[in-house]
């Protein structure tokens, strides 16, 4: 792609390339929750004990993790399209062994691979930044995270719906072929970018600790959504367990539905990047922080098997999607308004922290349900964003 071409891109990305990269985003992140509704399927498949079960899905946010401080730190100093296609082909492979496996081990295996390799979303985020402008940085970044987004949230009614019709392996060989589709699109139309650092690799992680101390903004929007996106592990782990069982008797066909509804609460992303972008982001955060503590809350207050329990958990479940989605946006758009040269670091940082805090949910969610129900769930999952809540009151206007 020529100079001109990236020089007209840096002032104002084009609306395709902006769709491409949301679409290119929800279609690599929703790897890390296929299994999320398919846990109690899957854990019979593999020969994993109940209480066990969460670890699926951990273990591949875990994968994400370590891919978010080891590898997107390297879209500081790599060419960033060569980057992600390498990171999608590993994942497709993974999900190739992933369908195919019969053993535990194995199949945990896999599962972090797939969580290493899909962080390519996280160096496509602040690509996107990268190309747009300051005054619309906000607004892009919403929508490009709006997909992603959408990938979370949509990927558990469609992994429902391929394993009630097909069997849960096929939901892994249907996203091993659109990622090679997505690898081969992206490495054609992406526009280079080769970073401008001579940055050592190690002189890049140990680079990493010294951005965390010294950078407070990253800490507390990381500490917030770390606590909230627990919360949202936690909740979509146990769900799906709990519709299926005698209290609902609900079909994976019939979660899948129940799934889809929360799909909705991705519409709060794109609004919150333009709330942002007119400077009000405080005020938008602690009606985000507010937002998921009533969402957890409603389910604690009114818990029946009626047609009022499956509306109140509807609500929660939207009003949920709601808040982690724009809190999310929110802190993203804080952290990219530093300075470029370090915002992959900065990206992995944050996203590294929460989802750490995610997968510290859904490992909590598998087993406090397995030990004591959907109470005991719903009580530890609604301290998280309480805390996140009471961080909140501390930020200096």
């Amino acid at each position: 792609m020529s100079d001109i071409t990236k020089q007209t891109f840096e002032k104002n990305i084009p609306s395709w390339l902006t769709f491409l990269l949301a679409t290119a985003c929800g279609i690599i992140v929703a790897n890390l929750y296929y299994a999320q509704p398919l846990v109690g399927v899957i854990s019979s498949s593999i020969g994993l004990s109940a209480n066990s079960s969460g670890f699926i899905v951990t273990l591949t946010q875990i994968g994400y993790v370590v891919g978010l401080l080891f590898i997107v730190p390297l879209g500081d100093i790599l060419e960033n399209r060569k980057l992600v296609v390498s990171s999608l082909l590993i994942t497709a492979v993974a999900l190739i062994i992933t369908a195919m496996s019969k053993q535990t081990l194995l199949f945990l295996a896999a599962s972090f691979v797939i969580g290493l390799g899909s962080v390519a979303t996280q160096v496509l985020v602040p690509f996107a930044s990268y190309l747009a402008s300051d005054s619309s940085r906000g607004r892009v970044v919403g929508n490009v995270m709006s997909g992603l987004l959408l990938g979370i949230m949509l990927s558990r009614p469609l992994s429902s719906l391929v394993a009630d019709f097909f069997g849960w392996h096929a939901i892994f060989i249907l996203s091993a072929i659109a990622i090679i589709i997505l690898a081969i699109v992206l490495a054609k139309v992406l526009p280079t970018r080769k970073p401008s650092t001579d940055t050592h690799y190690l002189a890049l992680l140990f680079s990493m600790w010294h951005l965390l101390r010294t950078t407070p903004i990253l800490r507390r929007r990381a500490a917030y959504h770390a606590c909230v996106f627990a919360s949202f592990s936690l909740f979509w782990t146990t769900v799906p367990q709990l519709l299926t069982s005698s209290m609902f008797h609900f079909s994976q066909k019939e979660v899948a539905l129940f799934a889809l509804v929360g799909v909705a609460g991705a519409v709060a992303a794109p609004i919150a990047g333009r709330i942002a972008d007119r400077g009000l982001t405080r005020p938008a955060t602690g009606i985000a922080l507010l937002t998921v503590v009533i969402s957890l809350l409603l389910p604690l207050i009114i818990q029946t098997s009626s047609p009022i329990g499956i509306a109140v958990l509807v609500v929660s479940s939207l009003l949920l999607d709601a808040g982690v989605s724009a809190n999310l946006v929110l802190g993203q758009r804080e952290i990219f308004s530093l300075s470029p040269e370090i915002r992959s670091r900065l990206n992995g940082l944050f996203m590294a922290i929460f989802f750490f805090g995610g997968a510290i949910g859904s490992a909590i969610g598998g087993w406090a349900y397995a030990e004591g129900g959907w109470s005991t769930a719903l009580w530890i999952g609604i301290t998280f964003p309480i805390i996140s809540l009471l961080y909140f009151t501390t930020e200096k206007k």
